[in-house]
């Protein structure tokens, strides 16, 4: 009896569903005669351009806010007080780059390059006024000959020089 019970239940579910989908078939035009024509979708008009570009632009700029913000002070929030120290540095080409580090009472002057860090020159922290020389100007005032390149190559090639003298010196 139970059987029959829920077989007849699912029966009169079925049929009832194909009745109302003839239903909707067989008076779709009156159905959708109900509904106004262009009622579904809403009008753009300019104040809704106008709020959706300038939503646009307040993300936008939020999100180059968080990026200015992020390099600035680092995406980890490094220390200031570390061991090492930039202090300052100049690029030389689209790859490479001279930069100054501070490492405890010791100035390093540094050559960068794709895959290559080179050590130039070694000085006392605090061996070069930085803020009261003037650019292109020796500590006694005189101006330095030549573009910075050719003096550039000129103190690379004493640095190698001294490196071969040291080089052969030191296998004999």
């Amino acid at each position: 009896m139970k059987r029959f019970a829920v077989a007849f239940t699912t029966l009169a579910a079925a049929l009832s569903a194909h009745a109302a989908d003839m239903n909707a078939v067989n008076h779709a035009a009156q159905i959708a005669s109900g509904v106004g024509a262009g009622t579904a979708v809403p009008s753009l008009g300019v104040g809704a351009v106008l709020q959706t570009l300038l939503g646009l632009a307040i993300v936008i700029a939020f999100v180059f806010g968080c990026a200015w913000l992020a390099r600035k002070f680092g995406v980890a929030g490094s220390k200031r007080t570390g061991l090492v120290k930039v202090i300052g540095g100049a690029s030389l080409g689209n790859k490479e780059r001279v930069s100054v580090v501070e490492i405890g009472d010791t100035w390093l002057v540094l050559g960068a390059a794709p895959g290559n860090v080179r050590l130039l020159h070694t000085m006392p922290a605090g061996s070069v006024e930085l803020n009261g020389a003037e650019a292109g100007a020796t500590p006694e005032g005189q101006a330095l000959q030549g573009s910075f390149g050719q003096r550039f190559r000129d103190a690379l090639a004493g640095e190698a020089t001294k490196r071969l003298q040291k080089f052969a010196g030191g296998s004999k």
